[in-house]
């Protein structure tokens, strides 16, 4: 096979496997009132009477300001508490985190690969990156598993390899979440060979979108079954449809597939030679067989079109009244989406993206998310 189309078939995205709601503050019970008085000598009350009657006034501002005051008291106590436990959960997450060695194998714009950075970032777990070379995959070849990425996981004496995006996000969040070993959460994820549509043998993984915990462990993560159907929907979305989308977009027409192997080239592992066949022959060959993508895939004659209407499904299937799908942070799908459309950044396909649908505020929420947690990246 030819350097270019070894570029072309590697870079291809089909190819690079490419809040406890606080209460009101408790109401003070205030003492009955008396309507008995002393009249005065000229007929008004007395002293005695008048101070009688400011009396419970003022007891029921005392009342209203002891309650008040307990009622900060047990809102600050609560919202300590709730700072110890996430603290808590974090030196936790951090102590199994700190224990394993993570080498991510690579390219750098594949929408898979994106994804595994994306939650790696969120969740703070610290990294090596190795890119990989699309022709030669020299960098690759201790594997028999010739896609990315590709996770070597050390953990003390013990090395694990995970394979395909989804499995590898999944496994590490079941280890961050149970504290299960690494190597024993890998089985349960059993890599299993297929024929495909086009006749080809291709390797699948089974249970590759489901957390393995147990019942407590599910409730601390989704709070409902509901919340975790729901995920599980919208990662499989994401692999199985809104990543065939990228192609026929980014490589749409001659001027915005050169747009995107230069920027492939930039960004990639290449050398000068490589970089200049990949960038002109692979550009071609990629505008072309974005249309057999199209075709494939029954896209619109405007292929624009199927990527507006998947962002905006997405952004009706998290709705006005949360700023994530996971609520008040990403979850597993935000995380998805967000890393597959992350790589058409600079690209014209992602401008018009933003411009034509309204997922900007949620993307830029992702964003700002993910930079927050995890500045270094």
């Amino acid at each position: 096979m030819d350097p270019a189309a070894r570029v072309v078939r590697a870079l291809w995205p089909g190819g690079c496997a490419l809040a406890w709601r606080l209460g009101g503050r408790p109401q003070p019970l205030l003492p009955t009132q008396s309507r008995a008085g002393f009249a005065g000598a000229a007929g008004g009350p007395s002293p005695v009477a008048a101070a009688r009657k400011g009396s419970p006034r003022l007891l029921g501002a005392a009342a209203l300001a002891l309650g008040g005051a307990l009622g900060l008291y047990h809102t600050a106590r609560w919202h300590l508490r709730a700072q110890d436990l996430h603290a808590e959960r974090s030196a936790a997450q951090l102590s199994l985190s700190s224990r394993l060695q993570l080498t991510l194998y690579q390219y750098k714009t594949c929408p898979f690969c994106s994804k595994v950075r994306a939650f790696l970032d969120f969740h703070a777990l610290p990294y090596q990156v190795v890119e990989v070379n699309p022709v030669r995959r020299a960098e690759i070849k201790f594997s028999s598993y010739r896609k990315v990425p590709i996770l070597v996981a050390q953990e003390g004496e013990s090395s694990q390899q995970l394979n395909d995006s989804s499995v590898i996000i999944s496994a590490l969040k079941t280890y961050l979440v149970s504290g299960q070993p690494l190597e024993e959460i890998i089985t349960y994820y059993p890599a299993m060979k297929a024929v495909n549509e086009q006749g080809k043998e291709v390797t699948e993984f089974g249970n590759k979108y489901w957390l393995m915990l147990n019942e407590k462990e599910a409730q601390q993560v989704y709070g409902g079954k509901e919340a975790r159907t729901e995920e599980m929907k919208w990662r499989q979305w994401a692999d199985d449809w809104l990543v065939h989308l990228i192609s026929p977009n980014v490589y749409r027409t001659p001027t915005e597939a050169l747009a995107s192997f230069d920027y492939i080239v930039r960004e990639g592992k290449f050398g000068a030679v490589e970089g200049a066949v990949a960038k002109y022959m692979g550009a071609a060959a990629m505008y072309l067989i974005s249309k057999r993508l199209k075709s494939r895939h029954r896209l619109q004659d405007n292929v624009r079109e199927d990527l507006y209407e998947a962002a905006d499904k997405w952004v009706a299937a998290v709705g006005k009244d949360r700023p994530f799908m996971g609520g008040q942070k990403p979850n597993l799908a935000d995380l998805a989406v967000y890393g597959v459309l992350r790589v058409m950044e600079g690209l014209d396909a992602f401008d018009d993206l933003m411009q034509h649908t309204h997922i900007q505020p949620w993307y830029l929420r992702v964003e700002r998310a993910i930079t927050e947690a995890s500045p270094a990246h």
